[in-house]
């Protein structure tokens, strides 16, 4: 998939995501956080030639089920995932 430039504000159920096969990498953020625009350049640097990995923008907030359901308290936080299990976040 790439890198995308906009949040994608319907997020996936959890279930599609834990059943995934394959690397993902979520990034939960906004598009008005400062540190989220801060961090696009180097994400973008860093996921641009990643076709292969399924890279997912996740609008967050208050009631965003998904980003509850991983923890995410600070933005952006990036999950890696393979296969649906958590290898890593920042």
């Amino acid at each position: 998939m790439g890198f995308v430039r906009e949040y994608a504000t319907q997020a996936p159920e959890r279930s599609a995501v834990d059943t995934r096969a394959g690397l993902q990498i979520l990034e939960f953020g906004t598009d008005w956080c400062g540190h989220c625009m801060a961090a696009q350049p180097l994400l973008h640097t860093l996921l641009g030639g990643y076709e292969a990995i399924d890279y997912r923008k996740i609008e967050d907030g208050k009631g965003r089920p998904l980003g509850r359901s991983f923890r995410v308290t600070l933005w952006p936080t990036i999950i890696l995932l393979r296969d649906g299990q958590e290898l890593a976040r920042a």
